[in-house]
């Protein structure tokens, strides 16, 4: 009751409220370009992400679900959900919710529908089969057409792709495009499944939407930011907004926070609704003084961040995030209040001490951020929540294994160089304390040590061992301290002599002079040996007689060579070291006992490889020296072999990173011993039932934990089996970490007859203890007690059951896909096998395998599993199942176990669900800082998905002099899909900014993962330039993912440096150039746009493609060897491939950027005039090209729009050569980009929207207008084709008074851009000439400095001299520090000034009134509006005082806009928002025809397109998610 008093109380003293002060809104939403996939779909993507069994058991359970649920989307959501489950676990399905609410696999979804559009389907029908490019949806041709398909090429298949388990490779490829839970799917899914079950097809499984969505999908897991701007300079538009606006409905009455200073209004209208309206002028007159920015004094700024944690840690743990979220995302209205709170000195004390470990453990400074998930660091600055839907909670480290040379002894004869004792080194130091005397970076310390050693194997007749021994030759003659070693692998047939095979010739003549004079010696013979053979040759018995016979004139060779020599030392055991190594195919190089991959052993490549691994090692070298572990006595080789990662052999097999896990996460109770039920188990199941079923042999019968688990898997009725078990055998003798179980794989059908040794074998398990069944099987795996187990009775081993015989054949066909009577071995869940017949693996093989366990997994799962103390045999179990689950996760960085400090005073915390599994999380964070804004919901969206143990570590900045945010934040992401009560989707989700302070000027910026290409489509409002004061209630402001990013980086492999100006096209097989670009020389970046689907990467025709050709790819969907690189954009991550390119012998000595030549334009460059214009003519000569003037500029607000428009107007009233202006498309209003085509085609000139995404590794600015500045300089290289020779920039709020082919025909004299330097006239400026004094003037010595507003670029150049990559590289370097580029655009060109030369260019072409005195205005070709630091005067006021003519001009162009707003043309579309239907330009490489005239022309007389609110070029039905080819 007093509460009820307490709120009549609080509502009595209200004051009067105006009801026109309702609170202001401005929501933000993001949708793609694509149509609305359905979420059935999209969880089948996600459990085929968890395993492709799950997806097909999805699929089974989803056949047909009409009428499974009612219509409304929730029960559609509901039903999944519960589909789902059966297949997920709780934390799993929570993942899937999230990725649901993401609509992360929408991409995934839509690529399928872009690739079935590329075939295109046949016409009627909702699902069809391609069989080998064939289609059909007629269900009875698919017998004829699966007949016919060997006729026709295999379909290529891509990574993604969904292939039915059990299909044999060998057959026909069918794939089925359809819905999945559609009516028809059920019909061609079963009969898909009876031709794949008679052995008769391969299945694959595509997604199709006969008939997309008309909805689009909303995005989330982006960011939006509402920047306050610096009102000093008043840069907004005074023309009224019109329009209503287009999504402010999507703001319910519930939609503001609940919570304002304490009162909870949610639950207040729930418990008093007779009181709605008063709650409602109460809550109004709350925000409004809270929402009170007046500004703070500099004291009251100091210990803001200490004060926000001090708020926060007094929060409840329950409420401490929302705290958080709501201090930091709004912080600039929280300020004030937040100055009143007091700092207890526990938690200052207690911060301090953190931060001491914080910068010494993990490198933080205070108010720097981290994200921790069990132990792996999560990028902040990447914001890509993307990366994240699955549960990938371990990571393991790779670790380089050494081959021990224990068989070095084999070497000595063949080593010829030993640096400890051959004279040549004999001035080099002895003693290893020389590693540590100080020398220049990069230096390779020469001792006479045996520090590095690098072992050749080599077949002397193969066609790469010339090349390798002249780089052993290299490395020798250079005097690099390295231990050179051969192993000549040659024919061990005794019959073979040196006369008839050359490998023999060579070991025996090298061996006969090695023995005759010395290693050096022979080794130097040898490589004169090789020198004989031609390019791409092989060695040959003459090549080695005629060198012996010039060396050594009165030897007779054949004795040397012949069949009675005495010169095979080492012949037999060259073959046999290789063998028994058992590091792969030949040649093998290794450097200290680790073997080279096969791309390294290019002779250049091998080079630069050696050289590092040298340097690399020194720095180990150092450690143990240093540290006491090597001394000067000591053999150094010795030393290496003591080391914990040697091992005797190597296997390739075994290292391979392409690694197959068993799933034995299930918790089932089924066994082997009941076969009828075995057989109907899934594969999880019976994995599981196998792993239940296992008995053991161990080294000893005690109780201990062993974290290494062998399944060998083999017919052990037949030798090679029995050979495998008998080699695990004697390795697990050696070692107490090792179990082994026996999986038997029968070669024939299980019998009595068949079946001795493995029946005895499951006898022993069953009954003896481990240690005495390992010294039964031990005795059974000898051949001769298996032949006395055929011949000899077995009465003892007789049973009625065969069952777990035949249950291990199921499990080794269907789960293990082994062929009857295939080896493998299993290692804790891993896979390992089939091997082939023949295949060595031996003891040597086990104990490798055992050490990678150990080294990466095995010991860190055992200790864990130790602290639950549970019985020895089930922790055994436990660190199997755990290490096959952990490893078969995707690999990245390790994890770091950190001891963190203390939280008691300086922490939230946030305790787990006490019994269940959960995430380690453990935060960083400074809570007034950007990191904070986005990591506190990120947190509570992590809380609320998984069960978490998180601590929030705070760690604030002390003495702060500004405010450490001026922007509100919000982040957009909910853990699951939202619905409204009737069941259907919610709206959004949307960025919602409620209740804001109405007196500060807002720019919008959004905050979107790296390779995420957006732009504003619709709203009414300017976004740059927000003030709420105006509005009448919500801005909305509506953004579209234009495309994804497709970022690589290029390498020619012969210089080994980027192919500056190589151009890429992206397209598709019936549109092969849709998009192109350049290849930058910083890092060989380039970046394509594009959106969900298969695409074709080729270089561009014309001299890319004339020059180059592409050597080798990574990353791509293509085989190695394709020529056509595919690359499948099919989600939200970002994509990242390398391309390396060679140049065709015939153009080697061609450069792409040659001043003579000039790339031919028939492609892309020439087909499309991407943003529409009145055009240039079909056949356009060198003469009519270089008569266009190209102008770039850039505007972003609706006041810079204006003053762009009518900097064009001025261009066009002044020059009389056709203009093509470019645009950067990616701070464009909706409204610009409607009226510019209109505009276009009234004054007859051509434009282009270019757009370039800021590459993620350069130096990022956040401030827009710094974006914007950066644009503006960064990137001219690659923003223009190669087409554009010259180009003018000139600023938006400019006037041009004269014709600027004069400017573009100046001479830059060599230079490759001309800037006009600040004038220095008005001499009442000269206190604001910062470039007069300090370090400008130092800098420039007595050049001048210019403004940016205005500058020519010779773009050949610009490219030649590699201008832009010049600017970013210095960029690079200056921009991490906040103070320097105060003004980018400006500061970086002229700092730059000595390397990239500027040409000034005379004064008259840039006047400013801030700078030039009166005077000098009446000569001005162009004048600015420069921003005046003394007077502050708005820029619309300066336009119409400085400059005579800009009313008219702005009247002209607003009359334009009216014309446009009133005539038909338009129709009602635009209004209301919707994009209306265009017909371009058609792809077959022609041009619109040009205007003839710069007068009106109708638009409905215009070629090649049809007008009807803007221009875009026409997107095929059969692309319909192509790119945007209008666009660079």
């Amino acid at each position: 009751m007093w509460q009820h008093c307490a709120l009549l109380l609080s509502l009595s003293l209200l004051p009067v409220v105006s009801g026109e002060a309702d609170s202001k809104a401005v929501t933000t939403s993001l949708t793609t370009k694509w149509a609305s996939t359905p979420l059935l779909l999209e969880a089948s993507e996600f459990l085929a992400e968890e395993s492709q069994e799950m997806f097909w058991d999805f699929v089974e359970a989803n056949q047909n679900i009409k009428g499974e649920h009612d219509d409304t989307d929730q029960a559609y959501y509901d039903l999944i959900v519960k589909r789902a489950s059966a297949l997920l676990s709780t934390v799993q399905l929570n993942m899937l919710k999230f990725s649901l609410s993401l609509r992360a696999y929408s991409a995934t979804v839509h690529s399928f529908q872009q690739i079935a559009s590329n075939e295109p389907p046949p016409s009627g029908c909702s699902a069809f089969f391609n069989v080998h490019g064939e289609k059909s949806c007629d269900t009875e041709k698919l017998s004829a057409l699966m007949e016919t398909a060997a006729e026709r090429p295999k379909p290529y298949l891509f990574k993604s792709d969904h292939r039915f388990p059990g299909s044999n490779p060998d057959t026909p490829v069918v794939i089925l495009y359809a819905e999945i839970g559609s009516s028809d799917f059920t019909m061609f899914h079963q009969l898909m499944l009876s031709k794949v079950n008679k052995g008769l097809a391969t299945y694959v499984l595509r997604h199709y939407l006969a008939s997309p969505s008309s909805r689009r999908v909303y995005l989330s897991g982006y960011g939006v930011e509402l920047a306050i701007k610096n009102q000093e300079y008043k840069a907004k538009d005074d023309t009224q907004v019109q329009g209503a606006e287009v999504n402010a409905t999507l703001m319910g009455e519930n939609d503001p926070v609940d919570e304002v200073q304490g009162f909870l209004f949610g639950k207040l209208k729930t418990l008093y609704p007779e009181l709605k309206e008063q709650l409602k002028e109460l809550r109004k007159h709350l925000v409004e003084s809270t929402n009170e920015m007046a500004p703070l004094k500099v004291w009251q700024m100091q210990d803001l961040s200490f004060q926000t944690a001090a708020r926060i840690l007094a929060a409840p743990s329950s409420d401490a995030l929302n705290v958080m979220r709501d201090l930091s995302q709004n912080f600039p209205t929280k300020a004030r209040s937040i100055t009143q709170t007091v700092v207890s000195s526990e938690i200052r004390k207690e911060m301090e001490e953190n931060q001491k470990f914080f910068k010494g453990t993990l490198g933080l400074q205070p108010g720097d951020s981290a994200l921790f998930i069990n132990g792996l660091h999560i990028d902040l600055d990447t914001q890509d929540i993307f990366r994240y839907t699955h549960t990938d909670t371990y990571r393991h480290t790779h670790t380089h294994t050494h081959l021990q040379t224990q068989t070095h002894t084999h070497l000595q004869t063949q080593t010829h160089t030993h640096l400890q004792t051959q004279t040549r080194y004999g001035s080099w130091p002895y003693n290893v304390q020389e590693l540590l005397r100080p020398t220049f970076p990069g230096v390779i310390r020469q001792i006479r040590k045996n520090f590095h050693n690098l072992v050749v194997i080599l077949d002397p007749t193969h066609e790469s061992s010339a090349e390798l021994l002249n780089v052993a030759e290299m490395f020798y003659s250079n005097n690099i301290p390295l231990r050179i070693g051969l192993v000549f692998v040659v024919s061990d047939v005794d019959e073979i002599d040196g006369m008839e095979d050359a490998g023999v010739a060579l070991l025996r003549a090298f061996n006969y002079i090695r023995e005759e004079l010395d290693a050096p010696a022979a080794f130097d013979t040898i490589i004169s040996m090789f020198n004989r053979v031609p390019s791409g040759g092989k060695l040959s018995v003459g090549d080695v007689v005629k060198v012996l016979e010039k060396k050594f004139p009165y030897v007779e060779v054949s004795s040397i060579l012949g069949p009675d020599s005495t010169y095979d030392d080492n012949r037999k055991e060259g073959r046999g070291y290789y063998m028994q190594t058992g590091v792969g195919p030949l040649p093998v190089v290794m450097y200290n006992g680790m073997p080279y991959q096969r791309e390294q052993l290019d002779p250049e490549e091998l080079e630069t490889v050696t050289m590092h691994k040298i340097l690399e090692t020194t720095s180990f070298y150092q450690r143990a020296v240093y540290m006491g572990e090597l001394a000067t006595d000591q053999d150094v080789v010795d030393f290496i072999m003591t080391q914990p990662n040697v091992v005797p052999r190597i296997n390739p097999r075994i290292l391979s990173t392409a690694r197959t896990y068993l799933d034995l996460s299930n918790t089932n109770n089924h066994f082997i011993d009941e076969y009828a039920r075995f057989l109907f188990l899934d594969s999880k199941e019976k994995s599981t039932a196998v792993a239940n079923s296992m008995n053991y042999m161990t080294k000893k019968d005690d109780g201990y934990i062993r974290p290494v688990t062998f399944w060998v898997v083999g017919d052990f009725d037949q030798p090679s089996g029995r050979q495998l078990l008998y080699d695990a055998i004697r390795h697990m003798k050696t070692s107490n970490n090792v179990r082994l179980g026996l999986i038997n794989n029968p070669s024939d059908s299980p019998s009595k007859e068949n079946s001795h040794v493995a029946r005895a074998i499951w006898a022993s398990m069953q009954t003896q203890t481990a240690n005495n069944a390992k010294n039964y099987i031990t005795k059974l795996a000898k051949e001769e007690t298996a032949k006395a187990l055929e011949t000899g009775a077995d009465s003892a081993f007789e049973g009625p059951k065969f069952d777990f015989l035949l249950s291990h054949a199921v499990y080794c066909r269907d789960v293990l896909k082994l062929g009857k009577g295939q080896r493998a071995v299993i290692s804790n869940g891993r896979l390992i096998g089939p091997l082939e017949e023949g295949e060595v693996f031996n003891q040597d093989d086990f104990l490798l395998l055992e050490s990678i366990i150990l080294k990466t997994s095995g010991e860190r799962i055992k200790s864990k599993v130790q602290q639950f103390g549970v019985e020895e045999d089930r922790a055994s179990d436990l660190v199997m199942k755990i290490d096959s689950l952990l490893s078969s996760q995707p690999k990245g960085e390790a994890r770091i176990e950190h001891a963190f400090a203390d939280d008691r005073y300086s922490a939230v915390k946030i305790r787990p669900t006490e019994g269940e599994v959960y995430f380690d999380m453990v935060a960083v964070v400074d809570p007034v800082t950007r990191d904070a804004q986005k990591l506190a919901p990120l947190l509570l969206v992590l809380k609320k998905l998984v069960n978490v143990n998180l601590r929030v570590f705070m760690n604030c900045q002390s003495k702060l002099s500004d405010l450490p945010l001026k922007s509100f934040y919000r982040y957009v992401l909910e853990p699951e899909v939202l619905f409204q009560t009737d069941g259907s989707f919610s709206p959004g989700p949307l960025a919602k900014f409620l209740d804001m302070p109405q007196t500060p000027l807002f720019t919008l910026n959004l905050n979107t993962p790296e390779s995420w290409m957006v732009e504003s489509i619709r709203t009414r409002y300017d976004l740059d330039n927000i003030y709420l004061e105006e509005v009448d209630s919500i801005v909305a402001a509506e953004y579209e993912l234009e495309h994804l990013l497709l970022e690589g980086h290029c390498f020619d492999v012969s210089t080994g440096q980027p192919p500056r100006g190589l151009q890429f096209t992206l397209g598709t097989p019936s549109n092969p150039v849709i998009v192109d670009t350049i290849v930058m020389a910083n890092l060989g970046y380039f970046q394509l746009k594009a959106n969900p689907g298969a695409w074709i990467l080729k270089l561009r025709g014309g001299r890319s493609d004339e020059i180059y050709k592409i050597y080798s790819h990574d990353g791509t969907d293509s085989p190695a060897d394709a020529d056509d690189l595919i690359v499948v954009l099919n989600n939200f991550k970002s994509r990242i491939i390398k391309v390396k390119v060679q140049k065709r012998p015939e153009k080697f000595s061609e450069e792409l950027l040659s001043d003579g030549t000039q790339e031919n334009d028939s492609g892309f460059w020439e087909s499309l005039t991407r943003g529409f214009t009145g055009g240039v003519k079909t056949e356009e000569s060198k003469q009519e090209k270089d008569d266009v003037i190209n102008i770039f500029s850039l505007a972003s607000g609706h006041l810079y729009e204006r003053f762009l428009r009518i900097m064009m107007l001025s261009v066009l009233k002044n020059t009389k050569t056709p203009v093509k202006f470019w645009f950067l498309k990616n701070y464009l209003s909706p409204a610009f980009k409607e009226f510019i085509p209109y505009m276009a085609e009234q004054y007859g000139f051509q434009y282009e929207l270019v757009q370039y995404k800021w590459p993620r590794w350069l130096h990022q600015q956040t401030e827009k207008q710094r974006i914007i500045w950066g644009y503006k300089i960064l990137f001219l290289d690659v923003l223009f084709p190669l087409s554009v020779d010259k180009f003018l920039f000139v600023d938006a709020d400019q006037i041009v008074r004269t014709d600027l082919k004069e400017l573009r025909d100046f001479d830059l004299e060599g230079a490759p851009y001309g800037y006009t330097p600040f004038c220095e006239s008005r001499r009442e400026m000269d206190g604001f000439r910062f470039w007069k004094s300090g370090y400008w003037a130092s800098h420039l010595a007595g050049r001048k400095y210019h403004i940016s507003a205005l500058y020519v670029v010779d773009l050949k150049r610009f490219r030649k001299i590699a201008a832009g990559d010049r600017l970013r590289g210095q960029y690079q370097g200056l921009s991490q520090d906040p103070n320097s580029l105060s003004n980018l655009d400006q500061d970086l060109p002229n700092n730059m000034i000595h390397q990239v030369p500027i040409k000034s260019l005379p004064q008259e072409w840039l006047w400013c009134e801030t700078w030039c005195d009166d005077n000098s205005k009446k000569k001005a070709k162009t004048i600015d509006l420069c921003n005046n630091p003394q007077t502050k005067e708005p820029k619309l006021q300066a336009a119409v005082r400085i400059v005579a003519e800009w009313s008219d001009y702005d009247q002209e162009i607003k009359r334009l806009l009216e014309d446009r707003s009133s005539s038909n043309i338009t129709g009602n579309n635009v209004a209301n928002g919707h994009k209306p239907t265009v017909v371009g330009p058609d792809r077959t490489g022609k041009k619109c025809s040009s205007l003839t005239s710069r007068g009106f022309v109708s638009p409905r007389v215009m070629v090649g397109f049809k007008f009807v609110g803007h221009f875009e070029p026409v997107i095929e039905p059969t692309n319909a998610d192509a790119p945007d080819t209008h666009l660079v």
